[in-house]
């Protein structure tokens, strides 16, 4: 299975989230706040109005988890819990979040989720981080933070394709490799020091010019994975 099929079948599985008993406006909001993830938002309502206002998330048809509206909204204005890299009060909503596509996502959108990561693995400051830069051209313009990240006792990978003669660097393990799912993705991998609480990971694909989609996780097995295919697959060419 490569990237690009990890990223596939975690897009077949839409989630649908139901909103009990609230205004038009308040569906429009999560409608808008979900656009660009693979979750259909729509509204019910229930005999008589009770229990109030809440929320449900489910997939084929099985309700994974609920939840109330205000605190949904409350975990979507904390753009770290939205992320679901942090400890939050709305932790079973974000487990069943985990893995949910993103659709069109913009460079500021795909960096601001790699700082994320980035911040973990610092704050970790062991274990293994892997990040894919589609080309050394992009790497060049990341150097300092890598190096940077190279200089905690973190085992750092970098995966590019070669579009321009590699850059100088310090402290991390260069991959070059003309493979289109290099060339294609996105993606930053946090091993968490073989702690399954730490692990994390970004995938996306490019499918149009500069809008990404794809995934995080914080589910060990499938960061487990992604981590396993690339040091299966990419060979050290440079370090």
């Amino acid at each position: 299975m490569s990237l690009s099929e990890l990223i596939a079948g975690v897009e077949e599985h839409e989630k649908t989230l139901t909103v009990f008993n609230a205004d038009e406006d308040v569906v429009a909001a999560f409608r808008e706040r979900f656009t660009d993830r693979n979750v259909t938002v729509r509204s019910e309502s229930t005999p008589s109005g009770r229990p109030g206002e809440f929320v449900t998330l489910s997939e084929d048809g099985e309700v994974l988890t609920a939840t109330s509206i205000t605190d949904l909204q409350r975990m979507i204005e904390d753009a770290n819990v939205a992320l679901g890299l942090e400890e939050s009060p709305y932790q079973p909503l974000l487990d069943y979040m985990d893995e949910t596509m993103f659709t069109s996502w913009s460079i500021d959108q795909m960096v601001a989720a790699s700082r994320e990561i980035e911040d973990r693995a610092w704050r970790v400051g062991e274990g293994s981080l892997h990040a894919g830069f589609q080309y050394l051209s992009t790497l060049r313009g990341e150097l300092p933070v890598y190096e940077r990240l190279a200089s905690k006792n973190l085992d750092v990978h970098a995966y590019a394709a070669p579009d321009e003669d590699p850059p100088d660097h310090e402290g991390f393990t260069l991959h070059i490799e003309r493979a289109e799912e290099i060339e294609k993705s996105w993606f930053v991998v946090f091993d968490g020091d073989g702690v399954d609480e730490s692990k994390c990971a970004l995938l996306a694909e490019e499918r149009e010019p500069r809008r990404f989609y794809g995934f995080w996780t914080y589910d060990p097995d499938t960061v487990d994975w992604i981590v396993d295919h690339l040091d299966s697959t990419y060979g050290v060419l440079e370090q």
